[in-house]
């Protein structure tokens, strides 16, 4: 079979077909069930390359009869073209319809759009060509050893490589893989080398010694491996770097032709005896979990390292085929074909990343099973398990009853670690390290699949085949729930109560003896830590954060509080917190509340609890537990609950207080009935400065009214000017309400609204007040009247009237005022000043009129004092007499000289004035 190939045969029928050249002819087989489907007739000769286009809707044929023959996916010919000689290879591009066919002599680039296809001649025999991921460029592997890099436009040649020892490149193929950054060349010659190019011509790596006659080559369809075959009679799977792994076929003849299902793990081999196998490869996880570290086999060479939890990753390039892997604490164990290496970490760092090897044991080992301990690699085999030291020497073996199928590492001190092994027979057993005698935990009567004991060492979670997950207490041996078609379980790292399994595409989570929640989720559950489940999806791990909210609500339900705590501290939602949090408070688990609202910083709670833990610590009488839970509703907002337990506690007057606190008044008034009078006072009080709060003044003062409290009223009527509220609230007041009137009065003062004051004062009986509102308001007359009545205030009354006059000019008035209030020397310093006025401003006539009427209030005191006998008084009253008629006279001429001087335009006869006559004295 020179060579073989396969697409879909029709993307829409999805009918998977393989063409098969031979040395006679082509034929077409089905390669599901390899039955034949037809032969290629066209070819005059035999057929040696066959290869389909990208999509699987045409192919191409190439042979001894020089001819090139495209077909359809219906085997019918379209389209030929020749070479002068016999067809070594033909390829079609990748991205485009191009197909390249090649020779011995040349070569030619042949597309849909071409009426021809253009030559390019050659020195040598090319033995296989390949295009590149990108269809830009071929390669061209020659017989001679060299490699032509040709551009896809013009086929002119940009590398040539001379490869050493000039050996036949019968094979060579280029990375398919889109991921890669740079083109890479897979080249097997007959020098049983195997190198790798790059499309500059730069080789990568050294070249690899093959061991035999490469045949066959070609990329698995993600680049992550080569496939490779030739006279060692088989084809072997190798890494892209070219390690050999494993043999994936055993042909039994020269492996000549190979290729890869498109979107299947199947690979078709032929050989030269012309068998063709057909065979499945399926690549198993290789793995190993320790808590949150996951240790993986990656592309069969390589170990990553990986911290799910800190999405940490390190890789550890073993170069080798990775064949088991193995994790615990700070050891990894990787068995590899000829050996296995123990590493360990550099520290005792928990978050410590780096690995170093600590032993090599160089033996073969033939196993199914391997964990690693501190200080021993156990392996299984069957029904049995070895252990080894880090030296290689096997220190003990355990014989069991039947195969084992599932081994873990339980932990223990380092050398005497204890391990639970699952066994066929249905046995569940528990193995120390330094003992060597099993003890039995559980017999089922099926097989085990999958096992896991609990934090606490006091229950077994078990998976048989049937897929039944059973838990079973370790000490009782009772069997405490079981849950159908389970594939994987964990119990939870942190809580010993909690577990998870999966089954069907859901994650079931189950706590204690409550009903089991459900999520949906894909994969196997591998490990639970906290609330971080650890599912394999798709060869992959991922940490998958589940929040525990169910699981802490059923405890919640339960009135499992302190349980519950544990279960939120694994991890939950800040309004999961809040919950916990009020559910303990309601039920007055003060500890957990507290603890709580702490992880949330709920400031207002924590306070709110803290004076609830004083109350009680100073054991005051009234703290009872209604009396907490209505405060604590309250303070959450949920009023009606709080009233009711207020009124459960025998607190109405706290329900009262926090309904008008709200303003809610007509609940507050449900709470009255058995309140005393004060306390309905008190509530519409409260109603009263809610209205002020709110701008309604008139409501306000008429619920301060019937509140009795009658300041706050007048207060708010004289703001506003009301001067109706005002003479309603002082009519309604009686004589007791002192204050109160007199603010009445003092608001109508300013309003000028006197005769309501005036009412206001003589309510209280405050004729003082009274007085000197009359001689604020000059309400003379009032106030003469009151003095009729009342002489006392007849000097109180006058004196300010006497003022007031004089103020007004009035000064006949004012005298004769200030004689009735019996003040006649006031009366006289009135005159005086009035006198002084009036020289200063050189008003002389007034001024001599003034003095003429000073001297007779003096001669009017004179006869007073004689009449009281004072002749000491008399006298001197009658020289202040006798002073101010001579100054009235002095005064009375000097106004005609000085307005004769102040006006020259008069002109007064000189004679008159020396003449003029004075009036007599």
């Amino acid at each position: 079979l020179p060579e073989l190939n396969m697409k879909l045969k029709s993307w829409h029928k999805k009918v998977l077909t393989k063409v098969v050249s031979t040395q006679s002819t082509g034929r077409v087989y089905n390669a599901v069930n390899g039955e034949f489907i037809a032969p290629l007739k066209g070819h005059k000769d035999a057929v040696y390359c066959v290869c389909y286009n990208r999509d699987g809707s045409r192919f191409a044929s190439g042979g001894a009869d020089k001819t090139v023959i495209i077909w359809t996916d219906d085997l019918v010919g379209i389209l030929k073209y020749q070479h002068n000689e016999a067809i070594q290879s033909v390829c079609y591009n990748p991205v485009t319809s191009h197909l390249i066919s090649c020779t011995s002599i040349d070569f030619g680039i042949w597309s849909p759009e071409q009426k021809s296809v253009v030559k390019h001649k050659v020195s040598n025999k090319i033995t296989t060509s390949s295009w590149t991921k990108d269809g830009q460029y071929a390669a061209l592997g020659f017989y001679s050893g060299q490699i032509s890099i040709r551009a896809l436009k013009g086929g002119e040649e940009r590398v040539k490589i001379d490869r050493p020892g000039g050996a036949p490149i019968w094979c060579l193929a280029w990375n398919p893989a889109k991921t890669e950054a740079v083109d890479i060349m897979a080249v097997a010659d007959w020098n049983q080398k195997l190198s790798f190019y790059q499309l500059n011509g730069r080789q990568v790596g050294k070249d690899r010694h093959l061991g035999f006659d490469p045949g066959c080559l070609r990329w698995y369809p993600g680049g992550e491996y080569l496939l490779i075959g030739g006279s060692n009679k088989e084809v072997g799977l190798y890494t892209k770097e070219g390690i050999y792994l494993t043999k994936i076929v055993d042909m039994g003849a020269w492996a000549w032709c190979v290729d890869v299902f498109p979107s299947q793990n199947y690979i078709i081999a032929g050989s030269h005896d012309g068998s063709i196998k057909v065979t499945q490869l399926n690549f198993n996880t290789v793995h190993g979990l320790y808590k949150d570290r996951y240790a993986y086999r990656e592309n069969m060479t390589d170990v990553i390292i990986q911290n799910l939890l800190q999405d940490q990753k390190v890789k550890i390039k073993c170069r080798d085929w990775v064949k088991k892997v193995a994790i615990y604490k700070y050891r990894l164990a990787v068995q590899l074909p000829d050996k296995i290496i123990v590493y360990e970490l550099y520290s005792d760092d928990v978050s410590d990343m780096h690995y170093r090897v600590k032993d090599k044991i160089m033996q073969r080992f033939d196993c199914n099973l391997l964990v690693v301990t501190a200080h021993h690699i156990l392996l299984c085999k069957d029904h049995r398990l070895q252990a080894y030291a880090f030296s290689g020497a096997k220190e003990r073996e355990w014989v069991l009853e039947a195969n084992i199928r599932y081994i873990k590492v339980i932990g223990g001190p380092p050398g005497k670690e204890g391990l639970l092994v699952g066994l066929r027979n249905g046995q569940v057993l528990k193995i120390f390290v330094d003992n060597p005698f099993p003890m039995l935990i559980i017999k089922q009567p099926q097989c085990i699949r999958c096992i896991d004991i609990s934090m606490g060492r006091d229950k077994l979670a078990i998976i048989d085949e049937t897929q039944t997950c059973s838990v079973y207490d370790i000490k009782t041996k009772k069997l405490l729930f079981q849950e159908p078609n389970a594939t994987s379980l964990a119990w939870n790292t942190h809580n010993g109560d909690m577990m998870c399994f999966s089954s069907n595409g859901y994650l079931n989570i189950k706590a204690s003896n409550f009903p089991v929640h459900q999520r949906k989720m894909q994969g196997y559950v591998v490990g639970f830590t906290g609330s971080k489940i650890f599912c394999l999806q798709n060869l992959t791990m991922q940490a998958v954060d589940v929040p525990q909210s169910a699981p802490m609500n059923q405890y919640i339900e339960k009135k499992m509080f302190h349980t519950a705590y544990n279960v939120a501290c694994l991890g939950v939602t800040n309004n999961d917190w809040l919950n916990l949090a009020n559910e303990a408070l309601e039920n007055l688990n003060l500890e957990v509340a507290k603890n709580a609202f702490t992880r949330v910083r709920e400031l207002r709670y924590l306070e709110f609890i803290s004076n609830i833990e004083e109350r009680k610590q100073s054991k005051a009488a009234e703290t009872t537990n209604n009396l907490i839970l209505a405060d604590y509703y309250a303070f959450k907002g949920e009023f009606q609950e709080a009233a009711k337990m207020y009124k459960k506690s025998g607190n109405e007057d706290k329900a009262m207080a926090m309904f008008s606190d709200l303003r809610q008044f007509e609940n507050a008034k449900d709470f009255l009935t058995s309140s005393d009078p004060k306390n309905i006072k008190g509530l519409i009080k409260r109603q009263a400065e809610w209205c002020k709060s709110t701008n309604d003044p008139g409501s306000a003062i008429d619920l301060y009214m019937a509140a009795s409290a009658f300041t706050e009223a007048i207060e708010i009527a004289g703001k506003q000017k009301w001067t109706d509220k005002l003479v309603e609230i002082m009519r309604q007041l009686d004589k007791s309400y002192v204050e109160d009137l007199r603010g009445c009065a003092l608001h109508f003062k300013e309003l000028g609204k006197y005769e309501f004051a005036a009412e206001a004062y003589q309510k209280l009986g405050e004729l003082n007040s009274l007085v000197e509102l009359y001689i604020e308001s000059h309400q003379w007359q009032e106030a003469f009247t009151l003095c009729e009545d009342h002489p006392e205030f007849k000097e109180s009354v006058y004196i300010p009237y006497a003022n007031f006059l004089a103020e007004n000019d009035k000064f006949d008035e004012a005298q004769e005022a200030y004689y009735i209030a019996g003040k006649p020397t006031e009366a006289v310093k009135v005159l005086e000043k009035l006198t002084h006025n009036a020289v200063a401003e050189r008003r002389f006539d007034d001024a001599s009129y003034y003095f003429w009427k000073l001297s007779m209030a003096y001669l009017k005191l004179a006869n007073q004092a004689q009449s009281r006998g004072s002749e000491e008084e008399v006298n001197q009253y009658l020289d202040k007499f006798q002073d101010y008629q001579h100054r009235a006279e002095i005064y009375y001429v000097y106004q005609t000289l000085h307005r004769y001087t102040e006006d020259l335009s008069l002109h007064t006869c000189l004679s008159t004035v020396q003449h003029g006559t004075l009036p007599s004295s």
